[in-house]
């Protein structure tokens, strides 16, 4: 029996179509599901915003980009849902409302405290945390886009200084415990785990674009849990799940929306069709 035909809005972000976009595009054609491209790199006129919005049953954000997460309010203004919501951007993309949100539900994560922008204030609030090394992070950032480690007192004063001269804006700063782990990647699509890795690197750094090396782990009880928690809590229905091993106890670092898919290049395709399903779902 033939599927109905479905209109979904894709946001992207880049100056062309990448693989990713290529593949969906592919993938949801053989599921009768028409997408709509919005490309928030580039200028898109109000009108035509509007006029193409209509016409979608249904939109999905494939991009973090700050511009991108402003065109999910605009259409949420228009009346349409989008995946994922603006909501659900509101906790995983400010990393300090992050550690608040998992503090109310009891989900566990790395020791972390809001810096003050009183440089006096900040300084005693370093001497109290008293984490050395301490990772230093702007609420907001991808890639690993400013977070540093330092290892004393003197080296955190001057990270965050070149944090507040950098970028232009001058965005509160989180203090974070450095946990010595592998960084465990969870996917979940529409609140099942879809796929694991485990991202090793010789750099601190483990997570995002600076793991190179992959491979699979088993979800236990106690992370089954916690992905569970996390994923209602933070109302998000595709993402990437980055946590951390302390004294043999799962720890949620951070969830990222709009997750990459390239892991594991085989099962990229696998993926896609499983975002396209569940888009369809919430439509038909």
């Amino acid at each position: 029996m033939d599927m109905k035909k479905v209109n979904v809005g894709y946001i992207f972000y880049g100056g062309k179509l990448s693989q990713e976009e290529k593949l969906f595009l592919r993938e949801a054609k053989k599921k009768n599901i028409n997408l709509i491209l919005f490309n928030a790199g580039k200028k898109i006129e109000d009108e035509e915003i509007e006029e193409r919005a209509r016409k979608c049953d249904i939109i999905f954000n494939n991009s973090a980009e700050e511009f991108a997460i402003e065109l999910v309010k605009t259409f949420e203004e228009l009346g349409k849902k989008v995946i994922d919501s603006s909501q659900a951007y509101y906790y995983t993309e400010d990393k300090w409302m992050f550690f608040v949100k998992c503090q109310e539900h009891g989900i566990p994560t790395p020791k972390t405290n809001l810096l003050s922008q009183n440089l006096n204030v900040l300084k005693k609030e370093l001497e109290e945390f008293n984490c050395w090394p301490v990772i230093l992070k702007r609420i907001e950032g991808a890639c690993g886009d400013y977070v540093e480690k330092a290892k004393n007192y003197k080296e955190a004063l001057r990270v965050i200084k070149k944090f507040r001269e950098k970028g232009g804006r001058n965005l509160p700063i989180i203090a974070q415990e450095l946990i010595k782990s592998p960084s465990y990647r969870v996917l979940v699509i529409d609140g099942k785990v879809v796929q694991t890795a485990i991202k090793r690197n010789k750099s601190w750094k483990a997570t995002g674009v600076y793991g190179k090396k992959f491979r699979k782990f088993k979800i236990d009880e106690e992370l089954d849990g916690i992905i569970k928690k996390l994923t209602k809590a933070m109302k998000i229905r595709v993402c990437g799940i980055d946590l951390l091993k302390k004294n043999g106890k799962w720890v949620v670092l951070e969830v990222n929306s709009a997750p990459g898919l390239d892991f594991f290049k085989g099962e990229r395709k696998m993926l896609i069709g499983k975002i396209l399903d569940l888009l369809r779902k919430q439509v038909i």
